[in-house]
């Protein structure tokens, strides 16, 4: 009877640790995310190439979102003609495909070509990227979170970070949430 106990716990470890993993992952992801304002709907952040972009307003701020709604995001070490987001960077921002436009929105949208040569689209020299952690449109939970190296932003349609974050996140030092 001991015997079966003990090898009945030895097969159950590795799926228990699988269960803590993913609790574990899933209270970092919360811990480095903030309430934004949410609109209906539903989708992915990179459900839709950047390709006709809108604005929405989240907290105040009027922000350029992709087609779906979904907040777009500058990444402060970027450069008008490079990504410093890639690998995991990128999986939790996805980069928002090239090239793009938006109705009514004063600025310059352009493009640059990624290290593993994907066409980004851009606003105001600022390459653009969506958030994982924003799981509806109108939310903005990536905004002034410190992630992978740098600090995040929502895009204002003036090109640039709002004053005082209007829909801040709380950072998650260093690189990684």
């Amino acid at each position: 009877m001991i015997r079966s106990h003990t090898r009945l716990e030895a097969l159950n470890r590795p799926r228990m640790l699988l269960v803590l993993l993913a609790v574990i992952a899933a209270g970092v992801l919360a811990a480095c995310s903030s309430s934004g304002t949410s609109s209906s709907g539903g989708g992915s952040p990179a459900a839709a190439s950047a390709g006709g972009l809108k604005t929405g307003t989240i907290g105040g701020a009027t922000v350029l979102t992709n087609g779906t709604g979904f907040t777009l995001y500058q990444f402060a070490p970027d450069t008008p003609t490079k990504s410093n987001c890639n690998g995991t960077c990128a999986q939790n921002w996805p980069p928002a495909q090239g090239p793009a436009t938006a109705s009514g929105v004063k600025g310059t949208f352009g493009t640059i070509k990624r290290s593993n040569g994907a066409t980004q689209a851009t606003f105001d020299g600022h390459p653009l990227y969506t958030f994982v952690g924003d799981t509806a449109p109108g939310q903005a939970k990536g905004n002034g979170l410190h992630a992978f190296g740098g600090l995040w932003h929502e895009v204002t349609t003036s090109g640039s970070a709002p004053a005082g974050s209007s829909s801040s996140g709380s950072g998650g030092g260093g690189n990684g949430y």
